[in-house]
């Protein structure tokens, strides 16, 4: 006499397809690299005049992990930029610079772009 009769073997099968689906998915989700804490880049929306506009970022609850999961922008073009390293203050918001980083985020970012030969960054998130 078998634990299961033959009726039940099609839902056993469907149970352990799902169970194996589930533990390769879980797997994948965690094999994805994390960032550096604190981070060296983030986002922001640039408009169509080169003005800086904030982007939706999902964070962490963390008050010590400042990294950014998902980063969204609801109007303007998301543009990658990095995080201005210690004693690098970010170009001040004139119009000149407004245009340079309007030129420079044509191709989705401002990593490596100079703006009078300082970087074009931003400065961190503050918890």
């Amino acid at each position: 006499m078998s634990l299961f009769d033959k009726e039940d073997a099609p839902m056993i099968r469907i149970a352990l397809f799902g169970a194996a689906l589930f533990a390769a998915s879980a797997g994948l989700a965690g094999a994805q690299p994390l960032g550096p804490n604190p981070p060296t880049q983030t986002v922001i929306c640039v408009d169509v005049g080169g003005q800086s506009l904030p982007a939706v970022c999902n964070v962490p609850a963390s008050r010590l992990d400042k990294r950014e999961d998902i980063c969204t922008c609801r109007v303007g073009v998301r543009v990658d930029v990095p995080i201005c390293p210690a004693g690098v203050k970010p170009p001040a918001e004139t119009l000149a610079y407004e245009k340079a980083r309007k030129a420079a985020s044509r191709d989705g970012s401002l990593i490596g772009d100079l703006y009078q030969g300082q970087p074009m960054c931003v400065a961190g998130r503050l918890n």
